[in-house]
């Protein structure tokens, strides 16, 4: 009866490996994550026949503003683009919003525009998103998810940055900070 005893007391003192292997499955899964969507990306330019002189032309878009107006990315030919795709109900949209505009806010003056296109949102919701952050960008509502769709994406927040010939320079999916904005964004502002 002592040794049966004492092997239970044995066992009872061996940890389980099982917290280990699920911290480094969890940790697997985060690097992995943050590496597919959290990465930037500049736009192509090495296939000039396919893509242009500078990446691929953006998509042609026309939606509405959020009040209620016709407007279209080819409006804005001539100056930089920052088109963010987001939605009122993403964490990592709403969080990224003061960031991008405060980008905005420093650089309008240089011949750039950021547009934000809600995915999915009515225009209220939009209207009331806008008005409780004090956002000073052009928002578009997209009900349709039309910009998803014409830019390739299915995941929020995704950005592009279109140069004033209408060419994607430079993508991302993910949340972004004004740091990342000024290091990635500004340079082609000063080209």
């Amino acid at each position: 009866m002592a040794k049966s005893t004492k092997n239970i007391a044995r066992r009872s003192n061996q940890k389980s490996p099982l917290p280990l292997i699920l911290i480094g499955a969890g940790l697997i899964a985060f690097s992995l994550a943050f590496f597919i969507f959290g990465s930037l990306s500049q736009g192509s330019a090495e296939s000039p026949e396919k893509d242009g002189p500078h990446g691929t032309p953006a998509p042609e878009l026309t939606l509405t503003d959020v009040q209620g107006r016709s407007v279209s990315l080819s409006d804005y030919r001539g100056q930089w683009v920052l088109v963010n795709n987001w939605a009122t109900w993403c964490p990592p949209c709403r969080a990224e919003m003061p960031e991008l505009n405060a980008f905005y806010q420093a650089h309008k003056e240089d011949g750039f525009v950021l547009i934000g296109i809600s995915a999915g949102d009515t225009q209220a919701q939009v209207a009331d998103f806008v008005e409780a952050l004090g956002i000073q960008f052009p928002m578009w509502v997209d009900m349709q998810q039309v910009a998803m769709s014409a830019f390739r994406m299915n995941a929020l927040p995704n950005s592009f940055v279109i140069d004033p010939d209408g060419y994607v320079r430079l993508s991302w999916t993910g949340g972004v900070t004004l740091a990342d904005l000024e290091n990635r964004v500004t340079p082609f502002l000063e080209e």
